[in-house]
């Protein structure tokens, strides 16, 4: 028998990363096929693919939206593809791998092979900005967090040097939000250069933060880097035994150069101008312009449920949070949180309406609904997408603009209702939990409205 080894790794390494594998060891499980699958989540790799199985495989598949190290399967022939495309069509991309043939371990053609591969796929702005994301998340999740239980000693308590207070708000405040936006810029930089890209990447990003471009800033700055990484190591061409030099002298030391020149006499007085002005609108927003605000995050969050669309609003807000701005992170997190939820109210309201397996899938959204998880929804969804769709949307707007119209603030990027239970981590909780539920009200609702009736025959 063949034995198929399997990498998963998505941006936010909580939902995708575990569907994809699931879906491949299920497929694989129906056609008769070994399979291990690697994960590469949020807390780390786990069940990781030894040197055994590797030499054992006859084919791997990489389903990854982020940065996998390829090096360690070389001569061996390896399916890429997205992990969206693992969960929809996993016994495709099983038999694509079956289908492979054992390729030539000429060491050359390995590495230009696996060049070119990693070239291709280092094209995709949006896979470098979301790799650098997902290396920042748990930054603002520890510091937010944090500096909220600070506050329980008095929201003023940390000004005073040598207490619990003062201390808690310097790890979290002063070391994990510090830390942020040069994280941010490092990992978008190593995404696009590999290790050359992070020292420049870091340094950006650590200017960035200096300078007061924040989060845009850092961004910016790690796409300089990276590129600058990248084409330094495209360019500079040594002898063979001088070439050691290049990622660990050279390419950092004229990357960091360039990039920190750059961050100071081009880009970051234009951009700190942007931020300033961002942040100052912001913090005065009110009345109809947060509605707004919050009606365009809500639908944005619920419109691919955790694809480009929702990453693009999640990865807004959580970049406020480092300008310690908290609103639209709460907005983000409820109109998230909504589409799952509403689904599984849904199904509660009118049964009728759903089959046995839909009225099942509402309990698993209900769970997946309070962890922040808005991918509970896609069966939904891509079973009935033009009735699914659209009343989500709603929902999630409608939750999203109460947030705002309520001043709800939120200093954790992630955690579902487990965060409202720390002190001072949500600001006006009471509210903020009634967007939610008005939004789940509206969601099932809408979703019962649009939904045909099934057919009994069919079931």
């Amino acid at each position: 028998m063949k034995k198929i080894l399997a990498v998963t790794a998505c941006p936010t390494g909580i939902a995708h990363t575990y569907m994809a594998a699931e879906a491949l060891k299920k497929a694989a499980e129906e056609k008769n096929i070994e399979i291990k699958v690697e994960t590469r989540g949020a807390v780390g790799v786990e069940n990781a693919l030894t040197e055994e199985d590797i030499a054992e495989a006859h084919a791997i598949i990489i389903a990854a939206d982020t940065d996998v190290d390829e090096g360690r399967f070389r001569g061996k022939p390896v399916v890429k593809a997205s992990v969206g495309e693992a969960i929809k069509n996993p016994g495709k991309l099983l038999d694509e791998a079956l289908d492979k043939k054992p390729t030539s371990q000429d060491y050359i053609a390995e590495i230009q092979k696996t060049k070119a591969e990693r070239t291709a796929q280092r094209t995709g702005v949006y896979k470098h900005l979301m790799n650098g994301v997902s290396y920042m998340i748990p930054l603002v999740a520890a510091g937010g967090l944090i500096i909220a239980i600070s506050f329980i000693f008095g929201i003023e308590a940390f000004k005073e040097e040598g207490t619990l207070a003062a201390a808690l708000m310097d790890i979290g405040g002063g070391s994990a939000f510090a830390l942020m936006v040069p994280v941010l810029a490092g990992f978008i930089a190593y995404s696009i250069a590999e290790k050359p890209g992070l020292a420049p990447g870091l340094v950006g990003g650590m200017l960035a933060s200096k300078i007061g471009a924040g989060f845009l800033g850092g961004i910016i700055a790690g796409f300089i880097a990276g590129y600058i990484a990248k084409w330094l190591k495209d360019a500079i061409k040594l002898p063979k035994n001088l070439e050691g030099l290049k990622p660990i002298l050279i390419i950092p030391f004229l990357g960091t150069l360039a990039t920190g020149l750059l961050m100071i006499y081009v880009v970051g007085g234009p951009v700190k101008a942007i931020m300033d002005g961002l942040t100052k609108w912001l913090s005065g927003l009110t009345g109809a312009n947060a509605v707004i605000l919050g009606l365009i995050l809500g639908a944005m969050m619920a419109f691919d449920m955790g694809g480009p669309v929702n990453k693009a609003a999640y990865t807004f807000a959580v970049g406020l949070l480092g300008s310690e701005i908290y609103g639209p992170m709460a907005a983000v997190m409820a109109a998230g949180m909504t589409p799952p939820l509403g689904l599984w109210l849904a199904t509660l309201l009118a049964p009728k309406k759903y089959t046995p397996e839909e009225r099942e899938a509402g309990k698993a959204a209900a769970a997946l609904g309070i962890s922040f998880i808005t991918e509970g929804a896609i069966p939904f969804a891509a079973a009935d997408p033009f009735r699914v769709i659209p009343a989500i949307m709603v929902g999630s707007a409608v939750t999203g603009a109460l947030s705002m119209l309520f001043g709800a603030t939120l200093r954790a990027p992630h955690g579902g209702i487990f965060v409202l239970l720390i002190p001072h981590a949500v600001g006006n909780l009471f509210m903020y939990a009634v967007s939610i539920i008005i939004g789940t009200i509206v969601t099932a609702i809408l979703v019962n409205l649009l939904k045909r009736p099934i057919d009994v025959n069919k079931v």
